[in-house]
């Protein structure tokens, strides 16, 4: 490849890289606002509920995810990240539970509870009516973790863009010795 060709290449990059970090700059400032919005609804909760009422003792004492983060592949060995709820399967993952044979015949044993297929909700927890401020406290953060989802996705793009930004330039130096 030509080196105008290729500074050509660089520039487009370079432009992408850029846009990429404003990207960046602006999903973690809205990251920052959403968790800091839940943790001032969570204090509202923990003040209209009473401190004791909104605290680890009303955990479940087995919690169950509502949402994975799915980690996959896309071009060029990008890897992207996205939030997905914990009840949806991919096709891995549907199939026989067993990989071995299951004896049709002998002593009945009984059944292991199994996980529900759609996770309870955590403001069940705290009671039936629970006060709005929780609710927006849940929905914060339910936001903030696809917006973490989102600024990993965008880190790994632009470490990858870095990388073939440092590729074109030392291409760009061996073909052209004296440009620097």
């Amino acid at each position: 490849m030509a080196a105008p060709d290729l500074r050509g290449e660089l520039d487009s990059l370079f432009l992408q890289l850029l846009g990429d970090l404003e990207e960046l700059e602006a999903k973690r400032a809205a990251l920052n606002a959403r968790v800091e919005e839940g943790w001032l609804s969570l204090a509202k909760a923990r003040y209209a509920m009473g401190a004791k009422s909104v605290g680890p003792l009303q955990f479940a004492s087995r919690m169950e995810p509502q949402v994975r983060v799915r980690a996959s592949e896309a071009q060029e060995g990008l890897q992207t990240f996205r939030v997905v709820r914990a009840d949806t399967q991919t096709p891995e993952e549907v199939g026989p539970r067993d990989a071995a044979l299951r004896r049709r015949k002998g002593p009945a044993k009984t059944p292991e509870p199994e996980s529900s297929a759609v996770p309870q909700d955590p403001l069940n927890w705290f009671g039936i009516l629970v006060p709005h401020s929780l609710r927006q406290a849940q929905a914060s953060f339910r936001d903030g973790l696809q917006l973490a989802a989102d600024i990993a996705s965008l880190q790994t793009r632009i470490n990858w863009g870095r990388s073939q930004l440092r590729e074109l330039q030392e291409e760009i130096k061996r073909l052209e010795p004296g440009a620097a």
